[in-house]
This record gives structure tokens, sequence and C-alpha cells, in this order.
């Protein structure tokens, strides 16, 4: 196989990989502010259920947790699992990282001074209001950083798809390097990551620039 045709090859697969990224953050970041208010909720069943979601996602592989959704339709209840392969990483990814953002969610938001809820509150601010107007836009711009770390964290956690065969960046890099018995593949992919980690970094740090207000 030549450079070319094996740079190609691994291009189509960072494709793969940037789908399986972009679709991660879109339903895991709104998701994670979901799970903190169920975790918040004073009915206390949903609370505690809430807990244990994040306790179970926080502290089990990510990997585990992939292959869990791809083969436990099939062992449980007989279901076919052909054609299944991108929702259970799409269904897998989303709610494990929905609970890491819930966390950084859930920190900054019990950081913010009670006097601010007083204060919308004397101001005659409704609850929601009050959380959307002015505590949520701090709270963004506090647990920015944090977020940034998990969002370069999923562009490297991506590679983890390939316990599922799917034709991700790493997994072609495998491929090609078990038939070409080369580690040329690798460093490619490494490149990729790299780039993907820089672009993402980059992005982020804009976005942080433009909340410092007052600097």
């Amino acid at each position: 196989m030549s450079f070319w045709t094996m740079l190609t090859t691994m291009a189509d697969g960072m494709l793969k990989t940037i789908l399986l990224f972009a679709l991660t953050l879109i339903g895991s970041i709104p998701l994670g502010m979901v799970v903190v208010f169920l975790k918040k909720s004073k009915f206390k069943p949903i609370a505690w259920l809430t807990e244990a979601y994040i306790a179970v996602m926080r502290g089990t592989p990510l990997m585990l947790q992939l292959l869990v959704w791809y083969f436990g339709p099939y062992y449980l209840f007989g279901f076919s699992t052909r054609g299944f392969k991108f929702p259970a990483l799409l269904i897998g990814f989303i709610l494990n990282y929905a609970a890491y953002f819930a966390e950084i969610y859930r920190s900054g938001i019990d950081s913010m001074p009670i006097g601010q809820y007083e204060a919308a509150e004397i101001l005659g601010y409704s609850k929601f209001a009050t959380f959307m107007r002015i505590i949520l836009p701090q709270v963004i711009k506090r647990v920015l950083p944090a977020v940034t770390n998990e969002v370069i964290t999923l562009v490297k956690d991506t590679s983890l798809a390939s316990a599922l065969a799917y034709s991700e960046v790493f997994s072609l890099a495998k491929q090609i390097s078990a038939s070409q018995t080369s580690f040329l593949p690798f460093l490619i992919a490494g490149v990729f990551y790299f780039i993907a980690n820089y672009v993402v970094a980059w992005i982020m740090k804009r976005i942080e620039k433009s909340m410092q207000y007052y600097n």
C-alpha cells in the first residue's frame, strides 16, 4: 500500500471520528444540564436514580459500556444488533460524557453565591429567569476550562470505538499496521489526533477569550 493510499484511507476514517465526536458533543452537552436538574430534583427517587446513573457512568470503563450497549440487546432480549453499531457507539458516548458534563455543571452552579439568587428574587426575577439570565452565563464562564479538558479527552476517546470494529482512524491504523507490518499508520493517526485536538483547543480558547467580559 502506498503512502498516499494509506493517508487517504485514514483520512476517511478521521471523518468518521469527527462525526462521532461532533454528534457526541451535540447530544451530551445539553443532556448534562438535564442530568443536573434531575440530580437536584426535590423528588428523592429521581435524584437517587440520577446519582446512581452518574456513579455507573463514571465508575465503569467507557469501553465496557460500549460493549454492553452493542451486545446487551442480543444477549438480554435476543434482538439482532446488525446495523446497530454506530447507534450503540453514539448512545454509549453521549450517556457517558453527559454524566461528566453534569458534574462539571453542578460544580459551577454550586459555586455561585447565594446572594445572587436573593438579589434576583428581590428584583422580581422568577427562578427560571434567574437561572437563565444571571446564573447560567456565569456558570458557563466558570466551567469552560473544565469543559475544554473533557472535549479534548473526547477526541482521544473516540479511539475506543475500535472495540466495536467501527472504521474510525485508530481502527484503520491497527488494520493497516497489521497488514503492512508497519508502524507508520499509528504515526499518521497520532498526527490526525494532534491536529484535531489543536483545532479544538484553539476554538475553546477563542470562546474563553470572548467571555472575558471585564478584562
